[in-house]
């Protein structure tokens, strides 16, 4: 099998279940969930407050051990070095040396990757141009930054090792929207580049506009994953738009689609954005 049509990430019936101090089972964070993404998508996972997603992520990368399940990077264990090394994280929460400055914090990541100097100057320049701290923020102590600034550190020890995987969780989380419209450019330029991406994010419009394909987790499970556009597409066919028809018809009309054989029949206006669609989704889990 080609490096290239190995899986950049693939899980398999992970499940995860924190327990209390003496063992027992106390909340199933995750349950059942199986994705994949191969080289070069752009993945959303989406999902309401407490869904499962960040727990979701720590598995795959091999921070966290599953309960059940398995997990692989490029096709091998999650904690290998090797597959590892291929991967840039940024996780909701970051921790950074708050007296280091942002050179100064990519230089120290970049000699654990064990980068050469002349290509670390090189990374860490380009790094902080692109994350727009280039000028005299880039000698600032971290401490001073605000939320959206260190998260634009973040970002670039991310992208330091130049990953064919890069996993983001809420990366646009404390910037203003100048901040979050260069995250979203920086992001296809990644698809472009033919890296793999994995963005988890509560900002739906921003999914839609730079993921090629979503799973929508709630209560732990999967409760949709595809193509963005045949999910929206196939929400469309199995409803119907009853706008114009007389009330009385719309029984009739029902009637005639379930006798034909459809196995669920609604009346309602399709779901024409991700929003619509994820709302529709989730808000169903709870029934």
């Amino acid at each position: 099998m080609s490096e290239s049509s190995v899986p950049a990430f693939e899980a398999s019936g992970l499940r995860k279940v924190f327990r209390d101090f003496w063992g027992r089972p106390r909340t199933v964070a995750v349950d059942g969930v199986s994705l994949r993404a191969e080289p070069g998508e752009v993945v959303g996972l989406l999902g309401p407050n407490g869904s499962g997603k960040s727990t979701t992520i720590k598995m795959l990368l091999g921070l966290l051990r599953p309960s059940a399940g398995s997990a692989r990077l490029f096709g091998r264990d999650p904690r290998d070095p090797d597959a590892r090394a291929r991967v840039g994280y940024l996780p909701e929460l970051s921790n950074l040396h708050k007296f280091l400055t942002p050179r100064e914090t990519l230089a120290y990541y970049a000699g654990l990757f064990d980068l050469p100097a002349a290509t670390r100057r090189k990374r860490i320049g380009a790094l902080l141009e692109r994350v727009g701290l280039a000028g005299p923020g880039a000698d600032r102590p971290v401490g001073e930054f605000s939320k959206g600034m260190a998260r634009r550190v973040g970002l670039a020890q991310a992208l330091l090792n130049d990953p064919a995987l890069v996993v983001l969780d809420e990366p646009t989380s404390g910037l203003d929207p100048i901040g979050r419209r260069e995250v979203k450019d920086l992001i296809l330029d990644l698809g472009r580049m033919g890296k793999t991406v994995l963005l988890s994010s509560h900002l739906l419009a921003e999914v839609s506009d730079v993921c090629t394909r979503v799973a929508i987790l709630a209560g732990g499970r999967v409760r949709a994953e595809g193509r963005l556009a045949d999910l929206l597409e196939e929400r469309d066919r199995v409803r119907f738009t009853a706008a114009g028809l007389p009330d009385a018809a719309v029984p009739r009309v029902k009637d005639a689609i379930a006798a034909a054989g459809a196995a669920s029949v609604s009346v309602d206006h399709p779901a024409a954005t991700l929003e619509d669609f994820f709302l529709d989704v989730v808000g169903g889990t709870s029934k």
